[in-house]
């Protein structure tokens, strides 16, 4: 087997494969010498763009595919990283990871993902199967998980990058938002329209930093408001248009019933707004409710909603800078925290009280 300084295949042995195109066929239809095929394979995104579309359609012509294996014998890497999101039911992460996805492409990395369903136990088992597959790096949403996948990263030297969450303390490399300061700051936005009977729903925070980060910052504000710690009522569930359907409904079969609700994402703030619409309640004018993300749906429901902005897109591309700085130094990267801000529409109103 001869490779390329790129590590990449020219030319096989198995006399019954002698028809396979190699680098050297590519690089003569394309006019173009081996070295510049294999920067064109690897790293897409600095190469001229006339040459790399030549480079392609000789790729395309030939039937040409780069030998991976190869390549990772020697470079003692794959060019591959791994991402494990909770769920791909709905658009919470999509436009992040997208974003994750086009970056790492850009640079000849290719992306393998996986979903855990918000369940710690298939998470660990997904990160075991990105690991076996020889991932470079991976991409992990939020801090909570056993100590035993981080200390067993390490020990195999696999870069990480934790998204959708900041914690200035944690010598982890993050790229990600403050949740607690996120959703005190939406809190404060909606006390300050006079809602003093609050309703909270919520991912299971036992299992879920991310959630369990924006309720503290709901309690936190109103203890600044100095309400009492009762004028909040908060119901956990999954993440579904169907459950804050429910928990909307529970909420507002207990007195006094709460003049706001406030969901953790928004896709349960758009199942409350159906819900209360379905009971029977005006939203704004008997009812207030926000969501969190700013993904799509936010927009589009009627009415819109009012929720945090998460810089989903940049986070991913910044995330994937990092994850890749910490593959090629063998060191953890800068940790960046992203700004979030209030994207106030029609579902937020005042108080019926103070209205």
């Amino acid at each position: 087997m001869n490779l390329d300084h790129f590590g990449v295949e020219t030319h096989m042995e198995n006399p019954m494969k002698t028809d396979v195109p190699t680098i050297a066929d590519v690089a003569r239809r394309a006019n173009v010498s081996t070295a510049t095929v294999s920067r064109c394979l690897n790293t897409p995104g600095i190469a001229r763009p006339k040459t790399l579309e030549k480079v392609m359609e000789a790729v395309g012509a030939l039937g040409y595919t780069p030998n991976f294996g190869a390549r990772a014998l020697v470079a003692k890497r794959t060019n591959t990283v791994g991402a494990v999101i909770p769920t791909m039911d709905n658009a919470i992460f999509a436009r992040g990871l997208q974003a994750f996805q086009e970056a790492m492409h850009e640079r000849g990395m290719t992306l393998l993902v996986a979903t855990s369903q918000y369940r710690p136990d298939l998470e660990d088992e997904q990160i075991r199967t990105l690991l076996a597959r020889g991932a470079d790096g991976l991409l992990l949403i939020g801090y909570q998980r056993d100590d035993r996948i981080y200390r067993e990263l390490e020990r195999r030297r696999v870069a990480l990058v934790i998204t959708w969450s900041f914690d200035g303390k944690s010598p982890l490399t993050s790229v990600g938002f403050d949740n607690f300061k996120a959703m005190k700051t939406l809190a404060n936005e909606v006390l300050s329209r006079g809602h003093r009977s609050l309703g909270m729903i919520s991912a299971d925070t036992q299992s879920n930093d991310r959630a369990r980060g924006r309720v503290a910052g709901m309690r936190s504000a109103i203890r600044d408001w100095n309400l009492p710690e009762n004028s909040l009522r908060l119901v956990e569930t999954v993440y579904s248009i169907d459950a804050g359907r429910y928990a909307l409904a529970e909420l507002m079969s207990h007195e006094p019933k709460p003049t706001a609700v406030m969901c953790g994402n928004d896709v349960l703030a758009v199942g409350a707004v159906r819900e209360a619409s379905r009971m029977g309640y005006r939203v704004p004018e008997d009812l207030s409710v926000t969501g969190f993300d700013d993904i799509e749906l936010a927009n589009v429901t009627d009415p819109a909603l009012t929720t945090v902005h998460v810089p989903h897109r940049d986070m991913g591309y910044r995330a994937a800078l990092a994850l890749l700085e910490s593959i090629r130094s063998g060191k953890p990267a800068a940790s960046v925290e992203l700004a979030t801000d209030v994207r106030v529409r029609a579902s937020l109103g005042p108080a019926p009280e103070a209205g």
